[in-house]
């Protein structure tokens, strides 16, 4: 049976997480590359365009779609996160408590205060159909795949690969 988290995520729920635990994120996430990634960590914490204190950041370019009222997400699978292991302990300092992507990433940094989650590569449709809307978009100057996404999502399948304890699947 899958755990039931909405964002933010706090310490109490990261800690109780252990490595193979499906669970059913609802809430906002933000999506966020390597470009993404450098200017969330050049700029001071009141800057950024989201509360980082619990957040979940998911590694992903989505394919979107513009329509009448914004925008809408055609695709939204996982990039390979072992990439952003070189930003993971300035983003997890700034309070972030979850991370989702595919691959895995360096374990330490997760260690009592955050947690990994997979998605399944190549599985982009299903993750669109956990997005229930998306809330706004900053940073477009990076590119569509680059810029930082603000998701509304419900029921977002994952499974928990790093646990905040040390354990991983990889």
């Amino acid at each position: 049976m899958a755990v039931k988290l909405g964002t933010p995520l706090n310490e109490e729920e990261i800690l109780r997480l252990k490595a193979g635990d499906v669970v059913h994120l609802s809430g906002e996430i933000v999506t966020a590359r390597d470009a993404a990634h450098g200017r969330i960590l050049s700029l001071p914490k009141e800057k950024l365009p989201f509360d980082p204190e619990g957040a979940v950041i998911y590694h992903c370019g989505p394919v979107v779609r513009k329509t009448g009222e914004g925008y809408e997400i055609v695709s939204a699978g996982p990039t390979t996160s072992a990439r952003m292991n070189r930003y993971l302990d300035g983003v997890l300092g700034l309070g972030v408590r979850g991370v989702i992507g595919k691959g895995g990433m360096s374990v330490g940094p997760f260690r009592g205060r955050a947690v990994y989650f997979a998605f399944t590569g190549g599985a982009g449709s299903l993750a669109a159909k956990s997005v229930k809307r998306v809330k706004a978009v900053h940073w477009l100057d990076l590119g569509i795949s680059e810029a930082l996404w603000v998701l509304e999502v419900e029921d977002f399948p994952v499974i928990v690969a790093i646990d905040a304890h040390g354990r991983s699947l990889y």
